[in-house]
């Protein structure tokens, strides 16, 4: 079990340090509105991940990937909200004065990203289906794995929101902290690309 315990939480690990909307979006929302936002986008980031794998554990996840017309609808939904929020990012900071109106990101927003956010399901349906820890009690298995997962979670996306703060922190000129804030949201939209092009390689195989 202690065998089982170690893989499933550096699976975990692995799964979540890589770039995704989530901690990238943590990252951008840090250097662009500060700590603070950051705190409150972080509690509604954790929020959502919770409940989406609360979705996977309980089978609904199952449904949306059965029905071609929810497929859809969450493809538009979520691609529209996440480049959506990219803009946001990329215009934080920016000196343009159309981008003092950009509303700052809190915790609903937060949440909001991870019912989109198709890799927050790729990531749950693998550990919740897959590495069995070897209880007797399936409910206590899941139990262990949610305690696990959130204990890797939360320092590892306070640890983006510090890096995004120490860049606003630099006191860096304006035209380079819009162009950072560029680049966050330039890389937020590739990941989820690429995220969208290989969940559909995966349905057409």
């Amino acid at each position: 079990m202690i065998e089982a315990l170690v893989y499933f939480t550096g699976a975990f690990f692995l799964l979540i340090i890589t770039p995704g909307p989530g901690v990238l979006s943590v990252a951008g929302v840090g250097s662009g509105f500060g700590y603070r936002t950051g705190v409150r986008y972080i509690a509604g980031l954790w929020l959502g991940t919770n409940l989406v794998a609360i979705a996977v554990v309980s089978g609904l996840a199952v449904v949306l990937e059965t029905v071609p017309e929810l497929q859809l609808v969450f493809l538009v939904v979520s691609v529209a909200f996440l480049f959506y929020l990219a803009a946001r990012i990329a215009l934080a900071g920016s000196t343009i004065a159309f981008a003092r109106a950009v509303k700052v990101p809190g915790a609903v927003d937060g949440i909001f990203l991870q019912f989109v956010n198709p890799k927050a399901y790729a990531v749950n349906g693998t550990l919740f289906v897959s590495f069995p820890l070897g209880f007797e009690s399936t409910t206590t298995e899941i139990i262990v794995k949610f305690v696990l997962i959130n204990i890797i979670w939360v320092p590892v996306h306070f640890a983006w929101l510090y890096l995004g703060v120490s860049l606003k922190r630099m006191a860096l000129a304006p035209s380079t902290q819009r162009r950072i804030n560029i680049l966050m949201a330039l890389a937020m939209v590739i990941v989820v690309v690429l995220a969208l092009l290989q969940g559909q390689g995966m349905l057409d195989a």
